[in-house]
Formats: C-alpha cells, sequence, structure tokens
C-alpha cells in the first residue's frame, strides 16, 4: 500500500485567514544553551491544513475529540475538477458525478488545482489563493447531506465560494476595496449583479458551515501536497485525516492522506 500525503506546510512565512491572527513561532530552549531545541507557537486554528468541527459554527457542536474515528479514515474519492476551475469557478455535484463514482459515508477530497497559489505552492500568489479561489454551488450541500457525508474536503482556502465570504463581502471595505474587486470580477463571470446576488443572497454567508456544520458534515481547508499525483485523479482510496485529539476543539491542524489499495477490516 503506497501513502500519499495531501497536506500544505505550515510555519510563520504561511499567510492567514483575515481577521485572524498569525502562525508564531519561536524557540524557548536551544541546543547549545539547554542541551535541547524546544520551540513554542501561538496561532488561531484555522491555518494550513486544518479540520474544522462541528463546535466551529455551532454552539454545542462537537469539538475535534468528539469526532468518531469512522469518520476520520476510511473509503473516500479525489475528484480532479481541475479542468473547469478558474478565478471564482463553482464547483457542483453534476461536475463531481461525471469523473468518478461517489458512495455513502465517502470521505470526499476535492481538487481543483488551487493549492498551487498557496504559500508553499508552485506558483505562490497569495492575493490569487485567498480573493479569488473556486467555491461551492449552493446545489452542493444537499447533495452532500444525502450522500451521507461526514468529511470532505478542498485544496483551498476556504469551501465557501469567495462571494459567501468577507472576501467577496466585506473585506477591506472603504480602505482596501479587495471585496469590491472580486464583487467586480464575480460579475463579470455569472452575468451582472442580479446573478450574483440570486447565486450568493444574504442569507448564504457562509453556506457550507452555516448549513452543514449542524447536519455533522464538516470539513478540510488547505488540501495540497501530493494532491495532482496523477495516479490518485478521480480514484476511489482510502482517505486518511488526522487532527491531534484537542479536548474541547473548533477545529485543529490535521495530517491528510490517501492510501492505495484495497480497505479490510
Amino acid at each position: 500500500m503506497k501513502i500519499y500525503d495531501l497536506s500544505q506546510p505550515l510555519n510563520e512565512r504561511s499567510s492567514f485567514w483575515p481577521y485572524y491572527p498569525p502562525f508564531e513561532v519561536k524557540y524557548i530552549k536551544r541546543k547549545a544553551e539547554h542541551g535541547v531545541n524546544a520551540q513554542y507557537i501561538m496561532t488561531s486554528n484555522h491555518m494550513g491544513t486544518h479540520l474544522d468541527a462541528p463546535r466551529h459554527f455551532v454552539t454545542a457542536g462537537k469539538t475535534i475529540d468528539e469526532l468518531p474515528l469512522e469518520w476520520l479514515c476510511g473509503p473516500g474519492v479525489i475528484v480532479d475538477l481541475r479542468d473547469e476551475m478558474d478565478e471564482l469557478a463553482v464547483y457542483t455535484p453534476q461536475m463531481i458525478e461525471k469523473r468518478v463514482q461517489v458512495k455513502s459515508g465517502d470521505l470526499l477530497l476535492l481538487h481543483t488545482g488551487w493549492h498551487r497559489y498557496a504559500d508553499f505552492g508552485a506558483t505562490p500568489d497569495e492575493e490569487r489563493y485567498y480573493h479569488y479561489h473556486p467555491g461551492a454551488h449552493p446545489d452542493l450541500v444537499p447533495w452532500l447531506l444525502e450522500k451521507k457525508i461526514h468529511v470532505w474536503g478542498v485544496d483551498c482556502v476556504s469551501t465557501d465560494h469567495p462571494m459567501n465570504l468577507p472576501i467577496g463581502r466585506f473585506l477591506g471595505k472603504g480602505m482596501h476595496g479587495q471585496c469590491d474587486k472580486v464583487r467586480a470580477k464575480a460579475e463579470q463571470k455569472f452575468g451582472g449583479k442580479a446573478a450574483v446576488d440570486k447565486m450568493f443572497p444574504d442569507s448564504a454567508y457562509q453556506l457550507t458551515h452555516n448549513a452543514l456544520f449542524p447536519k455533522d458534515c464538516i470539513h478540510i481547508e488547505n488540501l495540497g501536497g501530493e494532491i495532482e499525483a496523477p495516479e490518485l485523479q478521480n480514484k476511489r482510496l482510502i482517505v486518511g485525516c488526522f487532527p491531534w485529539k484537542f479536548k474541547g476543539g473548533e477545529a485543529a491542524f490535521c495530517r491528510t492522506v490517501a492510501f492505495m489499495g484495497e480497505w479490510t477490516i
């Protein structure tokens, strides 16, 4: 069985979610003085490859340590959507189902190709990675629930489309105006203001978080690593998502991997 790492690197160079604190690290002991190297970190949970638990959006939702292990490792798929993904693209159930069979309860990983713009990607571009990434079409929400999927993930900074996030709604309003630039591009792409307002209404703000987390359908964000290995594309395989056992955690950094081989119990 071959193992593939689908995780992005993370350190103090990593860009961070707007309005969240950055990743900070320093040495508190050094080998020459103390006989050992030891580091101290301070960070939010929402950087690098990480898993959101229901508690992130649900007051009494499950925390990281309460997630059943069977949600975190088992049969799944990696879906290669790169040929239909560009700036502000939406991915739909139809795009997924025409490429690979998704079974009930699968771990579902979507490969949009956007990880190449992340800090340690092949062509880093922080603004493009954060402001113009693909996101979920509204139809994906009922489809995920129908498929009884508990964990899915994307190689983007969020599962939600920028127009359902601060990025497209109020980021930099009155200052740098990033949201105005994103909205202008969205209106150009989708056919004007009315079309954008219809697809991304106020009620759909952070849609995949607000609509799915109460139903115990959660996600991994910032996938990367070996996700573009040719042998993984549109294949059924074994997927593992391994966060630390964070008691009370609303999210946690995780190592996400794919196993090529037969799943047996």
